[in-house]
């Protein structure tokens, strides 16, 4: 569990954390690496990110890890599952394009594939489902408008179809929900704005709003939560900090208090970050903690592309960088 931390312990323990994560992938004789199988490639997207923005992006093998995604291959379908022999999803999809674009292996994969799985997702309604099973939500939008854009592929989606559901999906609030309907979240405000970003469409977000909606998240122990009247949670330090950077208004949120906030959830015996102080840590917690950090311009990290969730230098090098502010990376 994690340690309670004197004030000269609130630092990013880097070296821990990257033990942590590739302890991960060693401990197939643990029942939780067998219970987490459904998450395993999007665990391994989110291992590696943490990693590169902690620049240790070689403490995991490169040809494992790309074996590991082309193992999970549907072949039946042409897109991605979770682990080899599970069916292929648009989430898993997603973490896999990631993955290869992270180690400049796209190549591997049937690039032509993948782009007729992910569309012909696209429902009439303009929203996505996640598989041939028919659920839909805000997340598989993001998912196909952020796969498609890694792969080159983004002039074949149906942008104004795909805005104009997102717009339905806005409350009065400023903020987005899971569906045409659905309260606001910060989980789906992050994948409504940032896919708005991809299709350069920011213009139908009502800033002012949803700024003062999003630093509302904050709570007075300098944590965030995803709506009102919730417990504070380190995901949501990349959840809401995401979307204000891409908004422009992440100077809103107290950034020392919810550093510290972030800090104190790390386990400093074995490594990793959890959802709050005490609580047990796992990789999801690691990088969406460690991404707040960066966003908040917490010294000696990578810098992170929040509308990707992935190194700036990647996107950039892609030519897909978009207009967002993240605050100044601090000196050491």
């Amino acid at each position: 569990m994690s340690s309670s931390p004197s004030s000269s312990q609130l630092e990013l323990k880097i070296p821990l954390h990257v033990a942590y994560i590739k302890s991960l992938g060693e401990n197939k004789d643990d029942l939780a690496y067998h219970l987490t199988a459904h998450l395993r490639i999007n665990a391994i997207y989110w291992g590696l990110t943490a990693l590169c923005v902690m620049d240790h992006k070689g403490a995991l093998d490169r040809e494992e890890v790309i074996g590991f995604v082309m193992s999970c291959w549907d072949e039946e379908v042409g897109a991605f599952g979770a682990h080899p022999r599970h069916d292929a999803h648009m989430l898993s999809t997603l973490s896999a394009i990631q993955i290869l674009v992270t180690h400049d292996a796209l190549d591997r994969m049937d690039v032509p594939r993948v782009v007729k799985f992910i569309l012909s997702l696209h429902q009439q309604s303009g929203v996505f489902a996640g598989d041939a099973f028919g659920e839909t939500d805000t997340r598989f939008t993001y998912c196909a408008v952020n796969a498609l854009s890694l792969l080159g592929h983004l002039h074949e989606l149906d942008v104004d179809r795909t805005v104009d559901y997102i717009v339905r999906c806005r409350n009065f609030d400023g903020g987005f929900g899971s569906g045409i309907g659905a309260e606001s979240h910060a989980a789906q405000v992050f994948v409504c704005v940032a896919a708005l970003a991809i299709l350069d469409r920011l213009d139908v977000v009502d800033v002012q709003t949803l700024g003062w909606w999003l630093s509302e998240r904050q709570l007075p122990n300098g944590g965030l939560n995803g709506r009102p009247e919730k417990l504070e949670d380190v995901c949501y330090s990349f959840w809401v900090l995401s979307a204000l950077a891409i908004i422009e208004k992440i100077s809103w949120i107290d950034a020392d208090k919810l550093t510290a906030f972030i800090l104190s959830a790390q386990d400093l015996e074995g490594g990793g970050i959890a959802d709050r102080p005490g609580d047990m840590v796992d990789v999801f917690h690691t990088l969406f903690g460690v991404a707040g950090l960066s966003l908040l311009g917490y010294p000696g990290l990578v810098d992170l592309d929040p509308v990707y969730c992935m190194p700036v230098s990647i996107i950039e090098k892609r030519g897909l960088r978009k207009q967002w502010k993240a605050l100044e990376r601090r000196k050491s």
